[in-house]
């Protein structure tokens, strides 16, 4: 059956027809999905129930109910579209835009924006348009005119290294955001060498893969990188309230905005 709908509705519209399904089958007036514009009765539960989260309240964590059902959108990537959409020029200005582990919900509004010289890119060449390292990033300085970082760094061992080829690329006009899980309480950032094994690194860092935790000094390590860093906190506008409840946004996450 499913290879009888393939030769009838073209490949391009597969998403779109399930995103229909998932619209009416999750329609409600409670909540509003910024990035795929859907209207929902409840939010999917996204994120990892793990001691360290809590303890080091980490922000952009943990285990909570913000996923899309429609587009998979979590509660830190609506708010980056928020930010994108209210503080920049992506949707209307002509640029270069270079984005690290895409999130599919935003790589599929991206990649058909005319205006958009796109490339996503990420270690695992899986979905994305070219494979990079961004410790060494293949392209000369001053490259692109927007980085979009998300989630990241938290990754990767040398983040210095990481954020100094990220400075360098950017045209000295441009802009990056650079976004992390951090704690609210740790004055510095938490790092053990020593922790490798995955099951050790859920357990001190709170996930598998992540090699750090990073603390209120986040964007002191931005700057040493050479960006000028400034926090865009839409929880500190009152007449953004209702539209924070209505997309699930975290009121403690920052946007981390920054330039050369």
């Amino acid at each position: 059956m499913k290879q009888i709908i393939k030769k009838i509705i073209p490949g391009a519209y597969h998403q779109k027809i399930k995103r229909w399904g998932l619209r009416f089958f999750y329609y409600g007036n409670r909540y509003h999905c910024n990035v795929c514009q859907s209207h929902i009765r409840k939010w999917l539960p996204l994120g990892y129930d793990l001691p360290v989260l809590v303890e080091k309240q980490i922000v952009g964590a943990g285990l909570r109910e913000a996923l899309c059902p429609v587009c998979g959108s979590s509660d830190r990537i609506r708010l980056l579209f928020h930010f994108l959409k209210t503080q920049t020029e992506i949707f209307d200005k002509k640029l270069k835009l270079l984005h690290i582990a895409p999130e599919p919900s935003l790589q599929f509004l991206f990649e058909h924006l005319q205006n958009i010289d796109y490339l996503s890119a990420d270690l695992d060449p899986d979905g994305v348009m070219m494979q990079m390292d961004i410790t060494k990033i293949p392209f000369p300085d001053n490259h692109f005119d927007a980085i979009i970082c998300n989630h990241v760094l938290e990754h990767i061992p040398d983040d210095q290294k990481a954020m100094s080829e990220l400075y360098r690329v950017l045209n000295t006009a441009g802009w990056a955001v650079l976004q992390v899980p951090f704690s609210k309480i740790l004055k510095t950032t938490f790092e053990d060498a020593a922790v490798t094994s995955p099951q050790e690194r859920e357990k001190v860092f709170g996930q598998t893969d992540h090699v750090r935790i990073y603390g209120l000094d986040y964007a002191s390590r931005l700057k040493t990188a050479g960006f000028k860093v400034s926090r865009y906190q839409w929880s500190e506008d009152s007449s953004l309230k209702e539209l924070g409840k209505k997309m699930k946004l975290n009121a403690d996450e920052p946007v981390f905005f920054c330039s050369k």
